[in-house]
């Protein structure tokens, strides 16, 4: 588990129930990890950008992360990839996408823009909770995060 100072997670998901699942299964983890939520696109470049309600950077720190969907109201995930990384700042944020797409232009078009990850949301409780585990396992125990 991991230890030290919490990272932040930016999940940007508009289903509060897999948003719930996120957050349930990162406390059943013991992660020490701060989960900032926003539940659409623009909200995701608001925070990221420090616009509006999230301009204070102690309320609203840099994510060691970001758990992106794609589907999203407002701005997709694909354009908000587009324009982290297209900043300099924000492009060295590893962008997890975390959605139900399987399709294979979805995936192409996420990793052209900058994912560096692409997992697929089972339908399933039990399954969706163990990807879950895998991702907490991997990037918050033994991912390491720049300083």
């Amino acid at each position: 588990m991991l230890k030290g100072k919490p990272v932040t997670i930016l999940l940007v998901e508009d289903d509060p129930a897999h948003a719930e699942i996120v957050r349930r299964n990162l406390k059943n983890f013991h992660a020490a990890a701060r989960i900032a939520h926003v539940e659409d696109g623009q909200a995701a470049l608001d925070y990221l950008f420090r616009r509006g309600a999230y301009a204070d950077p102690r309320t609203s720190p840099r994510p060691a992360v970001i758990l992106l969907d794609l589907r999203l109201p407002k701005v997709d995930g694909l354009e908000v990839l587009r324009h982290v990384k297209k900043d300099a700042e924000l492009a060295k944020i590893p962008a997890v996408v975390l959605t139900t797409s399987r399709a294979e232009s979805d995936v192409a078009d996420a990793y052209a823009r900058g994912a560096v990850s692409y997992l697929i949301k089972p339908a399933d409780f039990k399954n969706f909770s163990g990807l879950l585990e895998t991702f907490c396992a991997y990037w918050l125990a033994w991912n390491r995060f720049a300083a």
